[in-house]
Order: C-alpha cells, then structure tokens, then sequence
C-alpha cells in the first residue's frame, strides 16, 4: 500500500482555517491531515506566537503554512514550528494577493526556482519535520508543461518532502485573489502528468475537486488529494473520509453529534476570551439540504453574534433542525 499521509488534506485558507475551524474539523475525521492559515515569516518571528500559531493538542496531524522567500527565516521559523508541535511545514507559492507579491512570496515564486529551492534545502536543514511545497501550474504567460517541470525539479534536488499542486495557473496582473481561484481554467491533466514524470516523489492535487467519487478518481493517479473550499463549505462531507479513503469508523455518526462534542470546546474557548461567532462561523456549511437547515444558519448567523452568546445559541439552532436532518448519509460524499 502506498504511503497514506498526505492521501486527503483540507487546505490552508485563510481567514477560514484557524484552530476553531480545525478543531471541528478533527472532530470529523481522525485522518485527514489538517492545515494552518498561511503565516508570514514575519509574523511567525515578531508576533504573538501564541495567539498566531496556537493549536490544540487533538488537531494532529496539522501543519504550519509558511509565507517567506527568505532562507535564513524561513529556516528560523520552521524550528519554531517544530518547538511548538507542528507535523510539518508547508511554504506557499501559490497565493496570487499584490501584498503577497509585494513581499516576494507565494505565487510569484513560481517564476524563482532556484530560490524556492533554497528555501527549502534551509527549512529542511534546520528541522526533522517534513517540508512540503503548496503552488500553482505557473503563473502568466508561464508555459505550464516547462515551468512545473523547472519548478517540481528544484524542489525535490533540494529534499521537499512533498508537493502539493493547485491545478490552476495564477495570473498576478488583472485578477484578484478570489477570481484566480475560479478563472483560470482547470488542468487535472497536468498534475497527473507531473505524478508519471515523478514516480516516487508524493504529488499531492488541489483545485475544483468537490466529492469524494473525484477525490478517489484523482488517487488513481496521484499520492494525495487537497480539499478546499467543498469541505469548509460542506463539512459533513469531512465524516464520510475516514470509511471511505481509510476503512476506518467515522468519529460520530452523524454531524449533529459532531456539534454535541463541539460544545465543550466551545465553552473553554469563550472563557478565554473567543466569541460564539469566532466558532460557530466555521459551522453554517453543516446540514445543506436537510429539512432545518435554513432556520439552523438563520438563527446561529443572527444570535451567535450577539454580546455575551453562549452554547445555548448552539443548542437552539440544533433544535430547529428536524430529526430527519441529523441522519447520517454519504450523499454529499457521492
């Protein structure tokens, strides 16, 4: 059997995967490897470490997202995150934001090879952790065929761990960060392509795979598959992983049990100083198309946000969910 480690990751994202998120996430499955919201090296050296890259014990597997083109900090920052308990530490090359580019990182160094090799080989120095990769087919006018070959290259001469590939091109000039993650076409094609042409070095596909009949598609073809916004959309489909990819028991039965776990968290998080809405956010993709499922976004959206909000907004949403909705199915896994 092929190494499992990097077989189904939910994707750094940010704004979204912070340790609440996270934390219910595990909640959904034992296996997937989970990720950080990207953190600058900047950040990771002269801020809050404990407020920024704080984690909860129960979300191992979890890996720390690096934005960096810096050796040296990079290097520095990758020991902090082995001081702290991360299982690895991703860099990415594939965030197309102008204050990204500003800072010489993520998709711009797509067109610095040798560069983000040397990132790497100083990461991988300084730490036993594995250090993975995240970018795109290229970026521009970027001949994808040439430039991802260039790119794979250097990364695995200088001993990456693993890289992930989102199956876009990024385009630096004339789209925003969101309509990069929608505009440039689709090529699963050149993923698998890459996978053939690196046979033992683990390839892992992200971008536009929504179920989990695509995910064992892409398998087929590649070490691992990356899910992004389909799970924070749709998180119940995180349940169905672990039978499915694993052959292992889901954690809970359903997802309305996965709430009821949830509650504990909850309770500390508020008494340190979280707001309901902080986490309860992460929760209104849960119940799509279940008889409920409305009145259960409508009243955690409009009370959760409320000064003082506590479990019992929670509880209430649960309740106007019909008991229909809380049984466990695989479709939104189909």
């Amino acid at each position: 059997m092929k190494n499992d480690k990097y077989r189904f990751c939910v994707a750094p994202m940010m704004e979204w995967t912070d340790r609440h998120c996270r934390f219910f996430h595990r909640l959904l499955t034992r296996r997937v490897r989970l990720y950080t919201e990207m953190l600058t090296t900047g950040a990771v050296l002269h801020g809050d470490r404990r407020r920024l890259m704080g984690f909860n014990p129960e979300e191992h597997p979890v890996a720390l997202q690096l934005g960096g083109s810096v050796p040296r900090s990079l290097a520095v920052a990758a020991r902090i995150a082995a001081d702290m308990g991360y299982d690895e530490v991703n860099l990415n090359v594939g965030c197309p934001s102008d204050r990204v580019q500003e800072g010489r990182f993520g998709a711009c160094l797509m067109a610095e090879p040798q560069r983000v090799g040397d990132c790497v080989a100083a990461m991988k120095a300084a730490v036993a952790l594995p250090v993975t990769v995240k970018c795109r087919l290229g970026i521009d006018r970027q001949d994808t065929e040439a430039a991802l070959d260039r790119f794979a290259d250097a990364v695995v001469a200088a001993g990456a761990d693993a890289l992930v590939v989102h199956a876009r091109k990024a385009w630096l000039a004339g789209l925003s960060p969101r309509e990069n993650r929608d505009i440039p076409p689709l090529d699963h094609g050149r993923v698998h392509r890459l996978k053939r042409r690196l046979p033992h070095f683990p390839i892992v596909i992200n971008g536009g795979i929504r179920t989990l009949a695509e995910v064992e598609h892409h398998l087929d073809r590649v070490d691992g598959v990356m899910l992004g916004r389909a799970a924070y959309e749709n998180p119940e489909i995180l349940l169905a992983v672990d039978p499915r990819l694993f052959g292992e028991p889901a954690p809970f039965d359903d997802a309305r049990a996965a709430v009821e776990a949830f509650i504990p968290y909850i309770e500390r998080a508020l008494e340190n100083g979280a707001r309901l809405h902080d986490v309860t956010r992460h929760l209104l993709g849960l119940f799509r198309g279940a008889p409920g499922a409305r009145a259960w976004r409508r009243h955690l959206a409009s009370e959760a946000v409320r000064p003082g909000a506590g479990p019992e907004v929670l509880r209430a949403a649960l309740a106007r969910l019909l008991d229909k909705a809380t049984e466990f199915t695989h479709t939104a896994a189909a």
